[in-house]
């Protein structure tokens, strides 16, 4: 038995195919999909989901959005998404050096939750490729 996952950005469809298993980055922490689990509605977090595709896992970076899984089909509407094979390492690490200096010198509150949630991102991203 097999998932149908289709992750989805505003401007492209990332992701559109069967996986065997999903591990899900939610506000309350990750879940783990497998076929015929229950209905849910939940707030995908910034981070790394991991697919499997029989022995095979492969990873992406969200950016934040939600997942609703029902009838064994799992959609992803997110703000952002990168598989990690999109990924170009070298401006990936240079993009959270970055981020993590903003967010040691941010001060005020607007200024550190805008550089959190840059790190955050970047974050993801670097994991995403580490993991894959």
């Amino acid at each position: 038995m097999v998932l149908k996952l289709r992750v989805m950005a505003p401007n492209r469809t990332v992701w559109n195919s069967e996986v065997r298993e999903i591990v899900l980055p939610t506000s309350s922490g990750q879940i783990g999909v497998l076929p015929n689990h229950a209905p849910l509605l939940t707030a995908s977090d910034i981070g790394v989901p991991r697919m499997r595709h029989d022995e095979q896992w492969s990873t992406m970076a969200l950016m934040g959005g939600f997942a609703m899984i029902d009838n064994n089909q799992v959609m992803i509407l997110v703000n952002e998404a990168e598989q990690a094979n999109e990924i170009d390492p070298e401006e990936a690490h240079k993009t959270f050096q970055m981020a993590r200096a903003d967010l040691a010198k941010a001060e005020g509150k607007k200024q550190i939750i805008e550089a959190g949630s840059s790190f955050r991102r970047a974050k993801a991203r670097l994991e995403a490729l580490e993991i894959a």
